[in-house]
Protein backbone atom coordinates (compact mmCIF):
# COMPACT_ATOMS: atom_id res chain seq x y z
CA UNK A 1 0.00 0.00 0.00
CA UNK A 2 2.75 2.38 1.00
CA UNK A 3 4.37 1.35 -2.50
CA UNK A 4 1.06 2.22 -4.48
CA UNK A 5 0.55 5.27 -2.52
CA UNK A 6 4.64 6.58 -3.40
CA UNK A 7 3.67 6.20 -6.62
CA UNK A 8 0.19 8.26 -7.05
CA UNK A 9 1.61 11.10 -5.09
CA UNK A 10 5.31 10.83 -8.00
CA UNK A 11 2.43 10.84 -10.67
CA UNK A 12 0.77 13.83 -9.42
CA UNK A 13 4.15 15.43 -8.60
CA UNK A 14 4.38 14.57 -12.76
CA UNK A 15 0.89 16.32 -13.34
CA UNK A 16 1.77 19.46 -12.02
CA UNK A 17 5.18 20.11 -13.08
CA UNK A 18 3.89 19.29 -17.04
CA UNK A 19 1.03 21.74 -16.03
CA UNK A 20 3.74 24.81 -14.82
CA UNK A 21 5.47 24.08 -18.15
CA UNK A 22 2.21 23.78 -20.69
CA UNK A 23 0.63 27.00 -21.78
CA UNK A 24 -2.96 27.27 -20.28
CA UNK A 25 -5.77 28.17 -22.78
CA UNK A 26 -8.66 28.22 -20.74
CA UNK A 27 -9.63 31.48 -21.27
CA UNK A 28 -12.05 32.65 -23.93
CA UNK A 29 -11.43 35.43 -26.11
CA UNK A 30 -15.20 36.61 -26.48
CA UNK A 31 -15.61 35.93 -22.73
CA UNK A 32 -12.49 38.55 -21.88
CA UNK A 33 -14.32 40.80 -24.49
CA UNK A 34 -16.93 40.78 -22.96
CA UNK A 35 -15.49 41.55 -19.81
CA UNK A 36 -13.85 44.36 -21.19
CA UNK A 37 -17.99 45.66 -22.54
CA UNK A 38 -19.23 45.09 -18.92
CA UNK A 39 -16.04 47.76 -17.92
CA UNK A 40 -17.93 49.96 -20.30
CA UNK A 41 -21.06 49.61 -18.89
CA UNK A 42 -19.87 50.37 -15.29
CA UNK A 43 -18.30 53.08 -15.94
CA UNK A 44 -21.42 54.52 -17.82
CA UNK A 45 -23.61 53.70 -14.33
CA UNK A 46 -21.35 55.05 -12.68
CA UNK A 47 -21.35 58.30 -15.05
CA UNK A 48 -25.16 58.34 -14.64
CA UNK A 49 -26.12 57.33 -10.84
CA UNK A 50 -23.08 58.05 -8.85
CA UNK A 51 -21.55 61.18 -10.50
CA UNK A 52 -20.13 62.23 -7.06
CA UNK A 53 -18.49 59.01 -6.14
CA UNK A 54 -16.29 60.74 -3.35
CA UNK A 55 -19.09 60.88 -1.55
CA UNK A 56 -20.70 57.67 -1.96
CA UNK A 57 -17.88 55.19 -0.84
CA UNK A 58 -20.25 52.21 -0.26
CA UNK A 59 -22.10 52.20 -3.64
CA UNK A 60 -19.01 52.36 -5.01
CA UNK A 61 -17.24 49.72 -3.78
CA UNK A 62 -21.09 47.73 -4.67
CA UNK A 63 -20.40 48.63 -8.41
CA UNK A 64 -16.91 47.75 -9.03
CA UNK A 65 -17.28 44.87 -6.91
CA UNK A 66 -20.36 43.78 -8.06
CA UNK A 67 -18.85 44.02 -11.36
CA UNK A 68 -15.69 42.44 -10.76
CA UNK A 69 -17.58 39.20 -9.41
CA UNK A 70 -19.62 39.12 -12.34
CA UNK A 71 -16.69 39.43 -14.51
CA UNK A 72 -14.79 36.80 -12.35
CA UNK A 73 -17.93 34.03 -12.74
CA UNK A 74 -17.88 34.35 -16.83
CA UNK A 75 -14.43 33.92 -17.11
CA UNK A 76 -14.16 30.84 -14.48
CA UNK A 77 -17.18 29.26 -16.42
CA UNK A 78 -16.05 29.11 -20.10
CA UNK A 79 -12.46 28.50 -18.34
CA UNK A 80 -13.55 25.36 -16.65
CA UNK A 81 -15.52 24.32 -20.01
CA UNK A 82 -12.51 25.23 -22.14
CA UNK A 83 -9.85 23.49 -19.88
CA UNK A 84 -11.96 20.63 -20.29
CA UNK A 85 -11.69 20.71 -23.69
CA UNK A 86 -8.57 21.66 -24.98
CA UNK A 87 -6.29 20.30 -21.75
CA UNK A 88 -8.35 17.14 -21.49
CA UNK A 89 -6.64 14.74 -18.80
CA UNK A 90 -4.65 17.77 -17.74
CA UNK A 91 -7.65 20.32 -16.95
CA UNK A 92 -8.09 20.17 -13.54
CA UNK A 93 -4.03 20.94 -12.84
CA UNK A 94 -4.10 23.57 -15.06
CA UNK A 95 -7.52 25.06 -13.86
CA UNK A 96 -6.03 25.17 -10.26
CA UNK A 97 -2.60 26.56 -11.23
CA UNK A 98 -4.47 29.13 -13.26
CA UNK A 99 -6.23 30.43 -10.14
CA UNK A 100 -3.64 29.69 -7.75
CA UNK A 101 -1.63 31.96 -9.63
CA UNK A 102 -4.59 35.00 -9.87
CA UNK A 103 -6.18 34.02 -6.12
CA UNK A 104 -4.12 36.27 -4.01
CA UNK A 105 -4.23 39.47 -6.11
CA UNK A 106 -8.24 38.15 -6.28
CA UNK A 107 -8.65 38.19 -2.57
CA UNK A 108 -6.79 41.40 -1.72
CA UNK A 109 -8.51 43.49 -4.14
CA UNK A 110 -11.89 42.27 -2.57
CA UNK A 111 -10.75 42.83 1.26
CA UNK A 112 -8.58 46.00 0.30
CA UNK A 113 -11.93 48.13 -0.15
CA UNK A 114 -13.39 47.36 3.25
CA UNK A 115 -9.91 48.32 4.95
CA UNK A 116 -10.30 51.59 3.84
CA UNK A 117 -13.81 52.45 4.23
CA UNK A 118 -13.01 51.28 7.87
CA UNK A 119 -9.44 51.43 8.85
CA UNK A 120 -8.45 54.87 6.75
CA UNK A 121 -11.25 56.72 4.79
CA UNK A 122 -9.34 59.07 4.26
CA UNK A 123 -7.32 58.02 1.24
CA UNK A 124 -10.40 55.69 -0.29
CA UNK A 125 -9.06 57.90 -3.59
CA UNK A 126 -6.26 55.33 -3.67
CA UNK A 127 -8.40 52.85 -4.08
CA UNK A 128 -8.97 52.44 -7.63
CA UNK A 129 -5.12 52.73 -8.27
CA UNK A 130 -4.47 50.27 -5.74
CA UNK A 131 -6.67 47.48 -7.43
CA UNK A 132 -4.94 48.30 -11.22
CA UNK A 133 -1.62 47.60 -9.25
CA UNK A 134 -2.89 44.43 -7.61
CA UNK A 135 -4.75 43.54 -10.87
CA UNK A 136 -1.11 43.89 -12.60
CA UNK A 137 0.43 41.56 -10.31
CA UNK A 138 -2.19 38.95 -10.75
CA UNK A 139 -1.22 39.23 -14.41
CA UNK A 140 2.53 38.77 -13.82
CA UNK A 141 2.05 35.61 -11.65
CA UNK A 142 0.27 33.99 -14.33
CA UNK A 143 2.41 35.23 -17.06
CA UNK A 144 4.59 31.94 -16.67
CA UNK A 145 1.68 29.80 -18.80
CA UNK A 146 0.55 32.70 -20.45
CA UNK A 147 1.41 34.20 -24.13
CA UNK A 148 4.45 35.83 -23.58
CA UNK A 149 2.89 39.25 -24.64
CA UNK A 150 0.63 39.31 -21.54
CA UNK A 151 3.20 40.95 -20.12
CA UNK A 152 1.91 43.95 -21.85
CA UNK A 153 -0.64 43.64 -20.25
CA UNK A 154 0.89 43.61 -16.57
CA UNK A 155 2.54 46.73 -17.32
CA UNK A 156 -0.65 48.76 -18.43
CA UNK A 157 -2.14 47.99 -15.42
CA UNK A 158 0.72 48.62 -13.58
CA UNK A 159 1.20 52.30 -15.52
CA UNK A 160 -2.33 52.96 -14.93
CA UNK A 161 -2.40 51.91 -11.34
CA UNK A 162 0.43 54.24 -10.35
CA UNK A 163 -1.39 57.12 -13.05
CA UNK A 164 -4.10 56.75 -10.86
CA UNK A 165 -2.24 57.44 -7.51
CA UNK A 166 0.01 60.31 -8.89
CA UNK A 167 -3.47 62.40 -9.30
CA UNK A 168 -3.50 62.31 -5.36
CA UNK A 169 -7.09 62.94 -4.55
CA UNK A 170 -10.95 62.59 -6.08
CA UNK A 171 -10.25 62.15 -9.63
CA UNK A 172 -8.48 59.31 -9.30
CA UNK A 173 -12.39 57.89 -8.50
CA UNK A 174 -13.67 59.29 -11.61
CA UNK A 175 -15.29 56.53 -13.76
CA UNK A 176 -12.93 56.70 -16.70
CA UNK A 177 -10.32 55.32 -14.53
CA UNK A 178 -11.87 52.29 -13.73
CA UNK A 179 -14.03 51.33 -17.06
CA UNK A 180 -11.27 53.03 -19.19
CA UNK A 181 -8.59 51.15 -17.95
CA UNK A 182 -9.78 47.74 -17.52
CA UNK A 183 -11.58 47.53 -21.13
CA UNK A 184 -8.24 48.37 -22.65
CA UNK A 185 -7.07 45.76 -20.54
CA UNK A 186 -9.16 43.05 -20.81
CA UNK A 187 -9.40 44.37 -24.41
CA UNK A 188 -5.82 43.50 -24.98
CA UNK A 189 -5.94 40.34 -23.26
CA UNK A 190 -8.64 39.14 -25.10
CA UNK A 191 -7.31 39.84 -28.32
CA UNK A 192 -3.94 38.02 -27.12
CA UNK A 193 -5.87 35.25 -26.50
CA UNK A 194 -7.26 35.17 -29.97
CA UNK A 195 -4.00 35.48 -32.10
CA UNK A 196 -2.29 32.67 -29.98
CA UNK A 197 -5.20 30.32 -30.20
CA UNK A 198 -5.70 31.05 -33.80
CA UNK A 199 -1.82 30.63 -34.26
CA UNK A 200 -2.35 27.12 -32.07
CA UNK A 201 -4.93 26.28 -34.35
CA UNK A 202 -2.96 26.84 -37.69
CA UNK A 203 0.13 24.77 -35.93
CA UNK A 204 -2.53 21.72 -35.12
CA UNK A 205 -3.16 21.92 -38.38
Amino acid sequence: MTDLNQALLEIRSIRRQVAQATEFRGYGPSTLLATALLAVLAGVAQARWLPEPATHHVQYVALWLSTGALCAALIATQMLVRANRLHSSMADEMVLMAIGQFLPAGITGAILPFVLLHVTPAVFWMLPGLWQILFSLGVFASCRCLPRPMLLVGAWFLLSGMACLTLGDARALASVTMSGTYAIGMALVAGIHYLYAKKALIDEV
